[in-house]
């Protein structure tokens, strides 16, 4: 899967990851390969990241997720 984390300041991270666990507004999820497509606004947390390196962490502000055909979209006010 491909993941892109935006601010309106900068692009924070981008890469190819495995999963993606996320703080969404109804409780905290997580996306793997193929998830079914989603939208999803987010509270203030962490985004935990796993790719071939390890495990990379986060610190939203709120936002919002995207997530159709394995490229997810977080789009959030700061990190």
């Amino acid at each position: 899967m491909h993941l892109e984390i935006i601010t309106p300041d900068k692009k924070v991270f981008s890469g190819e990851v495995s999963s993606v666990s996320v703080p969404g507004t109804t409780g905290r999820f997580e996306m793997l390969n193929n998830h079914a497509p989603i939208i999803s606004t987010l509270l203030n947390g962490k985004v935990k990241v796993k790719d071939k390196e390890g495990v990379k962490t986060f610190d939203v502000k709120g936002g919002v997720v995207e997530n159709l055909n394995n490229k997810i979209i977080i789009l959030a006010e700061s990190v």
